[in-house]
């Protein structure tokens, strides 16, 4: 079983002031949710305290600040968990600078991904799991208008998701009933959005 310590408290309130005015895209969802329902998926299945406090802030050099945010985190949160924020990364830049294209990103995300260290494909899978479960959800309630919150539309988001899991799936380090949900999520995802019909 793994052993809590403050530094967990001391990651959730400085991913809470990093996230504090964020939202879930096209909600009124705090973002502090979703962080903290990857690091509750990441400590379900085997994660450490310093993985869990990788899955709190893997998301905030990418959305608030970039490298000089990284180089915060890898002074309070020490270089093992500034790894995991680096690599789940698929942009650094600094606030208010334009990212790359999103789709060079995430093609360049998804073909390293399997190279990455376990730790990382543990923070990655959790991450892509709540987010698909959330997807699958939405979809449920608002149909095929939940593809316009997303850059990739639905074409390029369903895309990213399999071509993740194949990903994962040929590293084969995550845990087997992680990578197992991740999958049926994924899958669900497609079929329901294969036939839409209309939603109330």
């Amino acid at each position: 079983m793994t052993a809590c310590t403050n530094r967990l408290n001391e990651a959730f309130a400085y991913a809470h002031h990093l996230h504090q005015q964020q939202k879930r895209k096209g909600t009124d969802i705090p973002y502090i949710s979703h962080l903290m329902s990857v690091a509750g998926l990441a400590l379900e299945h085997g994660g450490s305290e310093g993985e869990a406090i990788a899955a709190l802030l893997h998301d905030a050099a990418e959305d608030q600040g970039g490298e000089p945010t990284l180089a915060e985190i890898r002074e309070c949160f020490g270089s093992e968990v500034a790894e995991i924020v680096r690599a789940c990364s698929d942009s650094l830049v600094a606030s208010g600078e334009a990212k790359q294209n999103w789709r060079q990103r995430k093609q360049a995300y998804m073909e390293r991904i399997a190279q990455e260290s376990p730790s990382t494909q543990l923070i990655s899978a959790c991450d892509k799991l709540h987010n698909a479960r959330a997807l699958l959800q939405d979809y449920r309630q608002h149909g095929e208008a939940l593809w316009e919150r997303f850059k990739g539309g639905k074409d390029g988001t369903l895309w990213y998701y399999r071509a993740l899991v194949e990903a994962l799936r040929r590293a084969d380090r995550l845990p087997r009933q992680l990578l197992g949900e991740l999958e049926r999520t994924v899958s669900a995802l497609e079929q329901e959005s294969a036939a839409p019909v209309e939603k109330i």
